[in-house]
């Protein structure tokens, strides 16, 4: 092949990227369709695939400009006058890109509850794009207009809560959310900004936050210690903070934007709080379980989601490259190596996307309150097991993208694999760092009933799948419920192995998901890859491989 047959070849595969991708992603709509009754699946349906079409063709190549380094956000502490404004600039682009996401519904459908599914469905469309300037502000304002909704006094939710679920970006209010405090991080018990009362029903806050992201947002979600309060955790109130207050900034200075490794489009920050007039969202001493409890559970859940999205993004381009690219006198997805990477990426893509979306199940239910006490058992251990398995899994996936296209899987401007990347390495970090997250499912574990439903959730799941794979896959639950149950008696243990037991235990109720789906070639190299044989000693390997590859296209 000369030089010209190869640009050509490379034209093609990036012509192959669908101008819908929702209406190929035939996991995601096998998912819904299972779980949504038809009214409300056909409006979903026309909802994702018209987002679907703005992702591709508004958001992915605004993003492409305004996270190139030329085009970051960047900081106007002052205007021209010399008056205070603490505000963030954006390239032109970023706002058009966010028009876009807004009038999808994304955000406004927080003022319905029982969304979940759509939002999620949403998220998960725009993180074909990974973050893109977007998703973060989107997450945070959903997490406090379900705090708004579900914790806080009535005066208050009115107060804010319509402005955040305005569907037009150019009139609707952003939120973002500060706990992280430089001497305490994940700590947030060590946490020293405090809150004063004024005597009116609002406090006054001050005190530094260390990494805040959605720096630009109109109203500030944030934790604080209450004056006279208990220590730790226990003393901490939530509250809203408005960004201005008669027009000013409402007691806060922007220190410095973070340069950040990904999320790049998104302004974040280091703050400093002066006396900022804040309202408590919800009882002051119940300020960190709405804080857990409602807003980083939601962003823990759709950072979940959205790392789905990035490995369905990293597959579709990975798999198109492996049919046009060509080498040795062959295209590259002829070569069994690559086929059977593009399989496992597939698997896990897959296995993501079921796991993804049985959380969302329960967030459906729990927002709508028709959840029954085991929904929410299950989710409290879900949520906090999914977030960390399908961020570990994301970078993986990604990675083996990068790994497909070679040497230009590493150029920023060839493919979206590399931003994908960095955002999966940031996504990581968000809402708990992984020993943090695997820490708090191990003392779940021992405080709560929650390996029971568990247990049972995923066995009765199992009643569906196909006779032939079912035992095998028994066989991986018992053995990583036998480690859980070790793990939570013998302290010693758990505190050396839950987190390789949490990964064994993520994976398996992937594949317990695949297979009740149906999803037999999937679930099996899924199954495959967790505990490998021997070479030559798995003799399904190849017909299941040839299948999953040709399912992709």
């Amino acid at each position: 092949m000369g030089t010209d047959d190869a640009r050509a070849a490379l034209v093609a595969w990036r012509d192959a990227f669908p101008a819908d991708p929702f209406a190929g992603d035939h996991e995601l709509r096998a998912v819904l369709a299972a779980a949504l009754p038809a009214d409300r699946l056909t409006a979903l349906e026309a909802r994702a695939s018209a987002f679907a079409r703005k992702v591709t063709g508004v958001v992915g190549p605004a993003a492409r400009r305004y996270e190139q380094h030329d085009h970051l956000p960047e900081l106007a502490r002052w205007d021209g006058l010399g008056h205070r404004t603490e505000a963030v600039e954006f390239d032109p682009a970023y706002h058009e890109a966010g028009r876009a996401v807004w009038g999808s519904g994304l955000v406004a459908l927080s003022g319905t509850p029982g969304s979940a599914f759509e939002q999620a469905t949403l998220l998960y469309l725009l993180a074909l794009e990974g973050e893109a300037g977007h998703a973060c502000p989107a997450t945070c304002t959903i997490g406090l207009a379900r705090a708004l909704r579900r914790a806080a006094d009535d005066a208050v939710r009115d107060r804010f809560l319509p402005d955040l679920v305005d569907p037009e970006y150019a009139t609707a209010t952003r939120a973002s959310q500060f706990l992280t405090e430089v001497q305490g991080g994940s700590d947030v018990g060590a946490n020293e900004c405090a809150a004063v009362p004024a005597g009116d029903g609002t406090y006054r806050i001050t005190g530094e936050k260390w990494f805040c992201s959605v720096a630009d947002a109109g109203q500030f979600f944030l934790t604080a210690r209450v004056e006279g309060g208990s220590p730790g955790t226990r003393g901490l109130g939530s509250f809203v903070v408005p960004r201005l207050v008669d027009g000013a900034p409402n007691g806060f200075a922007l220190r410095r934007l973070k340069d950040k490794l990904g999320t790049r489009g998104l302004a974040s920050a280091e703050i400093d709080f002066t006396g900022a007039v804040a309202w408590p969202v919800g009882p002051v001493e119940h300020g960190f379980r709405t804080a857990v409890g409602v807003v980083l559970n939601t962003s823990r859940w759709l950072t979940a989601v959205g790392d789905a999205g990035m490995m369905r993004r990293a597959v579709l381009e990975a798999a198109a490259y492996a049919v046009h690219r060509t080498a040795f006198d062959r295209p590259i997805g002829e070569f069994p190596a690559v086929r059977r990477t593009l399989a496992g990426m597939a698997a896990q893509a897959a296995g993501a996307t079921h796991l993804a979306f049985a959380l969302t199940a329960l967030e459906d239910r729990i927002d709508a309150d028709r959840a029954t006490e085991e929904d929410v058992l299950f989710h409290r251990f879900l949520v906090n097991a999914t977030k960390y398995v399908l961020s570990v899994q994301a970078t993986d996936v990604v990675h083996a993208g990068v790994e497909i296209l070679g040497g230009n899987g590493t150029i920023e401007e060839f493919s979206v694999l590399p931003r994908l990347y960095r955002d999966a390495m940031v996504f990581e970090s968000w809402e708990g760092s992984h020993n943090v997250l695997v820490a708090q499912v191990l003392t779940d574990l021992r405080r709560l009933p929650i390996l029971e439903v568990v247990d049972a959730r995923l066995r009765t799941l199992l009643g569906g799948a196909d006779p032939r794979l079912a035992p095998a896959v028994v066989k991986e639950l018992d053995a990583a419920l036998d480690d859980v149950r070790r793990s939570a008696a013998d302290e010693e243990f758990g505190r050396w192995h839950f987190r390789q037991v949490l990964d064994r235990l993520g994976t398996v109720a992937e594949v317990v998901h695949l297979a009740a789906a149906g999803r037999d070639d999937l679930a099996g190299q899924l199954l495959a890859e967790l505990d490998p044989v021997r070479p030559g000693d798995d003799p399904g390997l190849v017909d299941r491989v040839e299948a999953i590859v040709a399912g992709l296209g």
